[in-house]
């Protein structure tokens, strides 16, 4: 009885509160690591926090595949043709100790429902409504770079959908490798399953995980907001001597 009860307040609680996830490639590293032969990040997703507000922009989701995505091709090849193997590997996932489900993904929110993203392909970076993105998150492999990037767009996101893109940027099959269903690669809001919160295992990557906003700190022609503020910032350095930032 008190492995059963376990097992159903296990199962309550990922099913409407939080949920731990298994993350199987690289297509986050750094922020999240996941390889083959190597211990694999557990992360711990809020499920409640989009009953109440949409995703923003830099919030990590996890979501189901739209259908035209198809089967996630990072953990399709680790699921059983044994139907009973396959049940418990099924068990396995539901109870976040298995691989996830073929259609789960897990990539960082760009852009949201109205906004324009493109790639720059003279400043090497993603603009959204034209304004350089400022993405301290994203990683290069070794031997790779910016101008390994496939130009994309402009695409405009449809209201009630997202743009994502993994922070392995040059090797993450996201949004832009759908870019040529019906909404351009786009994911519906209503597919997200939550927000990845936390790192919970293994313990030595105990950690938060960074939701930072590619889009509030760079203005149009690519100049940091502080830069942008000086001219305004030196009227009133006299009259505060200690200016806190936002």
């Amino acid at each position: 009885m008190l492995v059963l009860t376990a097992l159903v307040l296990t199962f309550l609680i990922q099913t409407f509160l939080a949920r731990v996830y298994v993350i199987p490639s690289q297509s986050m590293e750094t922020t999240l690591h996941g390889c083959g032969g190597c211990t694999n990040d557990r992360v711990l997703v809020d499920k409640v926090t989009y009953r109440f507000s949409d995703p923003a922009p830099g919030d990590v989701v996890v979501f189901k595949g739209p259908d035209s995505w198809g089967r996630n091709v990072e953990v399709a090849g680790s699921r059983s043709s044994n139907p009973v193997v396959r049940w418990l590997q099924d068990v396995g996932s539901a109870l976040g100790v298995g691989q996830p489900d073929e259609r789960d993904f897990v990539k960082r929110v760009i852009a949201v429902g109205g906004q324009t993203v493109e790639w720059d392909p003279e400043a090497k970076r993603v603009r959204v409504d034209g304004k350089l993105l400022d993405e301290p998150y994203v990683h290069w492999e070794e031997g790779t770079g910016p101008e390994n990037v496939e130009a994309f767009g402009p695409v405009t996101v449809p209201p009630g959908r997202l743009w994502v893109m993994g922070d392995n940027r040059n090797f993450s099959a996201d949004s832009r490798a759908h870019m040529e269903d019906d909404a351009q690669g786009t994911v519906p809001v209503e597919n997200v399953i939550g927000k990845a919160r936390v790192i919970v295992l293994p313990p030595s990557r105990w950690q938060g995980i960074d939701d930072h906003n590619p889009q509030a700190s760079v203005s149009a022609l690519g100049v940091g907001v502080w830069q942008a503020a000086v001219p305004a910032g030196v009227g009133v350095v006299g009259a505060f001597p200690v200016l806190w930032a936002g």
